[in-house]
């Protein structure tokens, strides 16, 4: 459904929102989230350019968020770094199916937009603590945020 490279990003910022005042290094991160560290300095830049990290070189420096995680949709990480394709025009390219999609394309594209509605309702924050307590990546070390109705 989505990318590894989605995947990876989503795991960097829930690892990130934690501790948002707090930057992280590229190899803290990818150690905590189980990313090659290689891999994770790419998807990084990538959320920087996005504007949903910021980055600092230098001693102290690091990645944080750019804003709270109440703020950032899973939706916003996704399309930053590998957005979900919609089905806009029969990919067969039928030209009976051209002001159209067939039931089978326009199902998936259904489809699609409501995993996007889905993924853009739900913010950082709210994955941040799961049922019976879980937090993403078993990162239970770190503070854990306030719930988004306090």
């Amino acid at each position: 459904m989505i990318s590894q490279t989605a995947e990876y990003a989503l795991r960097a910022i829930a690892y990130l929102a934690k501790s948002p005042d707090e930057p992280r290094i590229t190899r803290e991160i990818a150690e905590a989230t189980k990313v090659p560290s290689g891999y994770l300095a790419k998807v990084m830049q990538t959320l920087v350019k996005a504007g949903l990290v910021h980055s600092r070189r230098g001693l102290g420096g690091g990645f944080t968020l750019n804003m709270p995680p109440k703020a950032i949709s899973i939706l916003d990480v996704v399309n930053a770094v590998d957005p979900l394709q919609r089905i806009l025009s029969c990919p067969l390219a039928l030209p009976e199916h051209s002001d159209k999609l067939c039931p089978l394309h326009g199902r998936l594209d259904q489809a699609m937009a409501d995993i996007e509605k889905v993924l853009g309702a739900a913010t950082i924050a709210d994955i941040m603590v799961g049922p019976e307590g879980r937090v993403p990546l078993g990162i239970s070390t770190l503070p854990v945020l306030p719930s988004p109705e306090e």
